[in-house]
């Protein structure tokens, strides 16, 4: 039991190291601040956000993936939450666009806290052990097994990664040697060329037999 508490620790803590963002960012009136995060497929995505309220200035905000597609839009935007799930590993997008209401003057900055979520941390494990009546215990190892399979997943997706650096490392340096030896060639070809060329020359002035 003890163990189990142990290892529970040592994954949450490094998982809410990489999967849990929070951010606070002061937003200028009538411009636009978007923050980006490049996400794994099929990963629950939540966030919670705060806009502070300025008479006369309005923020929206709205969620896009990388074609432009929109998951959450919210005008006029103060309080809420928002989730979504990934269809495809893509960078997505959080844009805040602030602007002022006609006939108002300069107001302050807006301070913006955004707090994001995704993979395990977004889970609401109270809800999953109310729905499946799970034990303490029981749930705890739910919770345990699901950051076991996202170390694992996390640890596939670089192993992928660094072999795709490693094939794009090795079709450059194959392309660099093709380079290299038709340069080579290129040369040789031309430097024959000129000898032939000004061989020809010299017998047509005949400074040479």
């Amino acid at each position: 039991m003890h163990l189990v508490h142990v290892v529970f620790t040592v994954l949450s803590l490094w998982l809410r190291a990489c999967c849990v963002g929070a951010i606070s960012f002061h937003l200028e009136q009538n411009s636009v601040k978007c923050l980006k995060e490049e996400i794994h497929k099929n990963v629950l995505v939540t966030g919670e956000y705060e806009v502070e309220e300025q008479q006369g200035l309005k923020t929206d905000l709205k969620v896009t993936d990388s074609s432009g597609h929109i998951l959450y839009s919210k005008e006029d935007a103060h309080k809420g939450k928002f989730a979504f799930t990934t269809d495809d590993y893509d960078i997505y997008e959080m844009c805040f666009q602030s602007w002022l209401t006609e006939g108002s003057i300069r107001v302050p900055d807006q301070l913006i806290t955004l707090n994001t979520k995704h993979g395990v941390e977004a889970k609401n494990y109270e809800d999953i052990a109310k729905v499946e009546k799970l034990k303490p215990m029981e749930l705890e190892l739910r919770r345990l097994e699901d950051l076991s399979e996202a170390i694992v997943k996390d640890f596939e997706y670089m192993k992928q990664r660094e072999q795709e650096m490693r094939d794009t490392n090795e079709s450059t340096s194959a392309r660099v040697l093709y380079f290299s030896i038709f340069s080579m060639l290129c040369l040789v070809c031309l430097a024959t060329w000129q000898v032939l060329y000004l061989r020809r020359f010299f017998k047509a002035k005949k400074l040479i037999e």
